[in-house]
């Protein structure tokens, strides 16, 4: 599915150390809790002595996620799974998990000292990781005559539109999908042309 909202382009770790205790934050882009789930195994199966590793995630658009989760993993309440949660809703990001991995260095940081510690290491990977917004996009059915297919392949060509599939019949029938803003210069052209189509709910 086609999201107009900022979602993480990829996978990237970032790590911190703080009074000897390391924090390797990673970020990746979910779109569901299967791939959340994937991505805590990868870093259990990376970390497994690791002391603890705290997460949150946010899927959906930013700000009005439809799902967010988050865990301390053994630290105290409050001082991991919520800073991390925080960052990345101040963030405005989408389809989002950080996780961060502790070694912890022998020197214990205190409440306040872990939530700084887990919002600074989740600031340093979501500052790094670049960002991707995939427009929504438009599914069109369009009807023609033999003569038009060669300029709606130029339109489309010109237009960042994809020809899906082609059938041949009487005349010929295609599947474009085309980004939303260019519905109206699509249809014009269309229109203008004689061609029938049907944009597909």
């Amino acid at each position: 599915m086609s999201k107009d909202y900022p979602i993480p382009a990829g996978f990237l770790e970032r790590e911190t150390e703080i009074k000897k205790s390391r924090f390797i934050a990673r970020v990746a882009p979910v779109s569901s809790r299967d791939d959340v789930k994937a991505w805590l195994e990868q870093a259990r199966n990376d970390h497994p002595d690791a002391r603890h590793i705290c997460w949150a995630y946010q899927i959906g658009r930013p700000g009005a996620a439809a799902e967010a989760a988050m865990n301390d993993d053994g630290e105290p309440s409050g001082t991991a799974g919520k800073p991390i949660l925080s960052v990345i809703q101040h963030k405005d990001l989408g389809d989002v998990l950080v996780m961060v991995i502790r070694y912890f260095g022998g020197i214990k940081l205190g409440a306040g000292g872990l939530v700084r510690a887990y919002a600074g290491a989740t600031e340093a990977v979501l500052s790094g990781v670049e960002r991707v917004i995939q427009q929504p996009m438009s599914q069109v059915t369009v009807t023609m005559t033999f003569a038009d297919e060669q300029p709606l392949r130029h339109w489309c060509d010109q237009n960042g539109a994809e020809i899906d599939n082609v059938g041949y019949g009487a005349g010929v029938t295609a599947d474009v999908s085309l980004v939303e803003e260019r519905n109206q210069e699509f249809t014009a052209f269309c229109d203008a042309r004689g061609m029938g189509y049907r944009f597909d709910s």
